[in-house]
């Protein structure tokens, strides 16, 4: 086991009705905040009318600021820093989805920033003070309600890029399974594929002796598999739904990678193909990790032995170990298909004419490579995208 430091701020209120708390808990931070969603979700759902009616009742003013996309968008973020500042506005509540938390997060960090904020998706910084942000959670996937990351898209390029500082973990976090109830199947069945990866690219490691978090990861994984058709054949099921936000959350929290080499090139493939095509993250990374598999389970076989037995209760063959990594590779990718996701860029409509430009993106035209369980090049991306194909 690596040394590790854990540290979590994110207070979780969790439960029925646990919504109409958020002015209370707002109220406690700051008496001005920036209310920040997407479309007409929240107001058809009644959602909105709670959260406003919570905030006035706690004396806490608002400003709005709606109209987050899938893939948040930084002109949206800009506009956001700007209301702040003109409002001079301290706190943000993002009522909704990963997209709207991530966007919220951006904001943060460039409220106090005398540059553009986009420096801190490129790496050519790190904040150093961010306003603090709330949320109540609307779609169990991203876990971007206990995480210190944000991903943005800049379309100046097609570029979708990360950031992680814990200056944007949240303060606290409202989780109502309740609220996930009106989800479209497909939603329900992308957050899975999130939730689901974001596990994987922390069980896929280089780490030995980690077995503690390697049955967590595997915990997680099997309540995702066993709850996630529920979810999508019985929308109302409150158990089944608050197995999968919670375990939403606890997938990226942190906690599941303590201790361990991570891995993360899956998902830096995936910004590529979404930052081009806008298709929801969810549904990529249910193309991209099977391909990634695929081409790297021959380095570590064990790991992909052990992964289809623990996870996918398939039967060792100990005189064909590769046969039992394939098979639990091709029972993600069934998973997967059963609950009406994609598992190829066909799916998505997506042709091949423009992997290598996928390719020299993710690896910054051949300049790095990336992943922590497989080091790749331009090169194996590439080929990743092919096997995806």
């Amino acid at each position: 086991m690596e040394n590790f430091v854990f540290q979590n701020k994110t207070k979780i209120i969790f439960g029925r009705d646990t919504e109409n708390q958020v002015g209370e808990e707002v109220k406690a931070h700051s008496s001005k905040v920036l209310l920040h969603y997407g479309a007409a979700s929240i107001k058809k759902s009644g959602l909105y009318d709670k959260v406003a009616a919570s905030l006035k009742k706690s004396g806490v003013e608002f400003v709005e600021l709606s109209g987050v996309l899938p893939n948040p968008r930084l002109s949206l973020v800009k506009e956001g820093i700007e209301l702040c500042r003109k409002n001079d506005i301290g706190f943000i509540l993002a009522v909704g989805g990963g997209s709207v938390i991530d966007s919220a997060k951006a904001i943060a960090a460039g409220v106090p920033y005398n540059g553009d904020v986009w420096d801190f998706y490129t790496g050519k910084g790190q904040p150093t003070e961010a306003l603090p942000v709330a949320t109540v959670l609307t779609i169990p996937a991203a876990g971007s309600e206990a995480s210190p990351s944000s991903v943005i898209t800049n379309t100046d390029g097609d570029l979708k890029r990360g950031l992680t500082n814990d200056l944007l973990r949240p303060v606290f976090s409202i989780l109502n399974p309740e609220l996930t109830f009106t989800l479209p199947n497909y939603q329900t069945a992308c957050g899975a594929a999130d939730i689901m990866a974001h596990i994987m690219e922390r069980y896929f490691t280089t780490t030995e002796c980690a077995d503690f978090t390697d049955r967590l990861c595997e915990a997680t994984m099997k309540a995702i598999i066993h709850n996630i058709p529920t979810c999508i054949k019985e929308n109302k099921n409150y158990e089944a739904r608050a197995e999968v936000m919670w375990a939403g959350c606890v997938a990226h929290n942190d906690l599941l990678g303590t201790g361990r080499n991570q891995d993360w090139a899956s998902h830096g493939i995936e910004h590529e193909i979404s930052g081009i095509y806008d298709v929801a993250h969810g549904a990529g990374l249910a193309v991209v990790f099977p391909a990634w598999m695929k081409f790297v389970y021959k380095s570590n076989i064990n790991r992909f032995v052990q992964f289809a037995s623990r996870v996918w209760n398939a039967e060792i063959d100990f005189h064909n170990q590769e046969k039992t990594a394939l098979a639990g590779i091709a029972a993600l990718e069934n998973f997967f298909v059963s609950i009406g996701l994609p598992v190829r860029l066909k799916d998505m409509d997506i042709k091949d004419d423009r992997l290598a430009e996928m390719a020299d993106k993710a690896t910054g035209n051949g300049s790095w490579t990336m992943g922590g369980f497989v080091s790749l090049d331009r090169n194996a991306v590439l080929e990743i995208l092919k096997l995806a194909l």
